[in-house]
């Protein structure tokens, strides 16, 4: 239904009336709301935060003409971040008296409010751990402000405005409308990889994708594709680097993965990150470390600017790194591990002594240690956060996986690529360099606290933008469906469960 549609017919619901007066406008002119006795407006309500939206003004009816109109044109343009008005107006399509009309009008406005001002969903109920700080916007209070002449203007307001987020919205419109027109195709099967020159009984499906896609444009008059041209692959390391793989033109896992999710999965992808983005504080600090899980990589922002960017090693599947906000407090030169007890219980201590000492490691008071050097689980330095869930930054001798597309490989700690290079920028601004040099002199575990903490962000996010363009990630750990869900997308059929990885390291 067109959004004029949807606005006439809830107006009609609140018991407004349309007058032509010469208003200019669409023919509404603000009336004074039905009056609803006091009494019959406690019994419509029945939602905590419309309760206290009308206990604030004695329980006297909100909603003019004007304010109910401008409401559910606000409500109309829910597209935009990837909601659906349907989510929010559903008690207002349903209300059959006065007071339960009022009532669902204040619960749309605050339903909204609220999905615009911190998410739809409560990511604390969608996740084990989600610990990331979250905005905090007294709705109720803002809307009994603005009415009755400010509600649409109060709503734009409410959502993220910094680039990213209007720049992911306008590809979620656009990856929408395609959706609408576009015949969902079938999944491309798996199969034998496709390199350059090969033919392969898939490769016209894989060609129509990319053409659709916008990725690959046939040449005209030409058969139908049987090998994988040059033109073709080149289509395809398009596809790969707004997936984060290596870009060789080559079909096969990942990259098939990446050409089937077409417009109806990218709007999906988009939808759900622009919920993750309503999650977050709207005033990130202008130094810190950001980490996003999906993607396996790291930017350190300095005063406002991104001063360094380089790949990490995060949880596998079954071993997340969870969204959390902690600082980063102290360096640690030449750390010692003291191995989890789930680790050790599961991994190290049955296979025996000789184990223990191949890896430099001995028993100290019941716990697995293993001692500094080149050879420790976590390399060279530590980056020390506070949190309680042992989460944290760290090196690692096992420097090949920093090559791999899929660097979801750990037990949920975050290992930096040239993590030595990393905490030695760190400790030049932070101005402890010459703690540092002496601490990593000494060769033994020593402790560099820095001046003031640096806050750090572990975030999932699926989609995001990069440079020029919006990038995509698969969602390895499969936590977009619960997201979905909230948002009343359709659910996927979870990736196929990988080989899980035999590094100890966390």
């Amino acid at each position: 239904m067109r959004r004029g549609s949807w606005i006439a017919a809830l107006l009609v619901l609140s018991g407004c009336a349309s007058q032509n007066n010469g208003d200019g406008g669409n023919g509404v002119a603000a009336v004074q709301p039905s009056q609803i006795a006091p009494g019959a407006l406690r019994a419509a309500v029945r939602d905590r935060q419309v309760r206290r939206f009308y206990e604030a003004r004695d329980w006297q009816p909100a909603w003019t003409v004007t304010a109910a109109e401008a409401l559910v044109a606000a409500i109309g343009e829910a597209p935009r971040h990837g909601l659906d008005p349907r989510l929010f107006l559903a008690e207002a399509r349903r209300a059959e008296t006065p007071a339960a009309r009022e009532a669902a009008l204040s619960l749309a406005a605050l339903g909204y409010a609220e999905a615009l001002a911190r998410g739809r969903a409560d990511p604390t109920r969608l996740q084990e751990v989600y610990a990331l700080p979250r905005p905090d916007t007294d709705i109720v209070a803002g809307l009994n402000h603005v009415l009755p002449n400010g509600v649409r203007a109060w709503l734009a307001g409410l959502a993220p405005r910094d680039e990213e987020y209007r720049r992911l919205s306008e590809a979620y419109v656009a990856a929408d409308r395609q959706a609408r027109t576009a015949r969902r195709r079938t999944p491309i099967p798996d199969g034998l990889e496709i390199r350059a020159g090969r033919a392969d009984r898939r490769l016209p499906d894989i060609a129509a994708a990319l053409a659709a896609d916008g990725y690959y444009q046939p040449p005209e008059g030409q058969p139908t594709v049987t090998r994988l041209t040059p033109e073709l692959a080149a289509a395809v390391k398009r596809v790969q680097e707004d997936y984060g793989l290596a870009a060789d033109g080559v079909i096969a896992g990942d990259t098939l993965a990446a050409i089937n999710e077409g417009a109806f999965e990218r709007a999906r992808t988009l939808a759900i990150n622009l919920e993750r983005r309503r999650w977050l504080s709207r005033e990130a600090p202008a130094t810190r470390i950001d980490v996003n899980t999906a993607s396996a990589m790291l930017t350190y922002w300095r005063d406002g600017r991104a001063a360094d960017r380089r790949r990490v090693v995060v949880g596998e599947p079954g071993n997340e790194t969870p969204e959390l906000g902690s600082p980063l407090y102290r360096l640690v030169a030449n750390p010692t591990w003291t191995v989890p007890r789930s680790i050790q219980a599961e991994e190290i201590a049955p296979k025996g002594a000789g184990y223990l000492r191949r890896n430099n490691m001995e028993w100290r008071d019941g716990w697995i240690v293993q001692r500094s050097g080149p050879t420790n689980s976590l390399g060279l330095v530590k980056f020390d956060m506070r949190n309680d869930h042992a989460i944290y930054l760290h090196d690692t001798p096992a420097k090949p996986l920093f090559a791999e597309d899929d660097r979801h490989a750990s037990h949920g700690c975050v290992r930096v690529e040239d993590a030595l290079g990393f905490a030695q920028m760190i400790a030049d601004q932070e101005g402890v360099r010459t703690e540092w040099d002496r601490a990593r002199a000494g060769g033994d575990e020593a402790f560099v606290p820095l001046p003031r903490p640096i806050p750090v962000r572990l975030m999932y996010q699926t989609a995001f933008v990069e440079g020029d363009r919006v990038r995509y990630r698969l969602d390895y750990y499969g936590w977009d469906d619960a997201v979905a869900r909230a948002l009343g997308l359709a659910s996927r059929p979870p990736r196929p469960a990988r080989e899980r990885s035999r590094d100890i390291g966390p």
